[in-house]
């Protein structure tokens, strides 16, 4: 199995129930192909670097996980057809990558 990554944005125009729903979609279809969710972040509403859909803001999404190269395929289709998803980017990390990432996230995890 490999490590991979992707971020995704959703349209601004949902809830916050349609948003957990969207993500917890994407979710199922990675269990249903195998993978191992590892890591799951929701980035909030922030402000696009140029319109997409004439739409300035959007929801970003971060899920880390573990499949196989088929269930990555299966995956981008379905976040394809989905259409409140405005772009999303999948990443295979590299061990380095994947080193980061743990860094990344025991630095912001820490108690106050």
């Amino acid at each position: 199995m490999n490590n991979y990554e992707t971020v995704f944005i959703l349209t601004p125009v949902l809830s916050d129930k349609q948003t957990k729903e969207a993500v917890d979609k994407f979710k199922k279809s990675l269990k249903s192909s195998g993978a191992k969710i590892t890591q799951e972040e929701a980035w909030g509403l922030k402000k696009l670097a140029y319109p997409i859909q004439k739409k300035s803001t959007g929801f970003y999404f971060l899920l880390e996980f573990q499949a196989e190269g088929d269930a990555i395929n299966k995956f981008e289709v379905e976040l394809k057809r989905d259409e409140t998803v405005m772009r999303f980017l999948t990443m295979k990390m590299d061990k380095h990558h994947v080193e980061y990432a743990e860094k990344r996230r025991t630095k912001f995890n820490k108690p106050a």
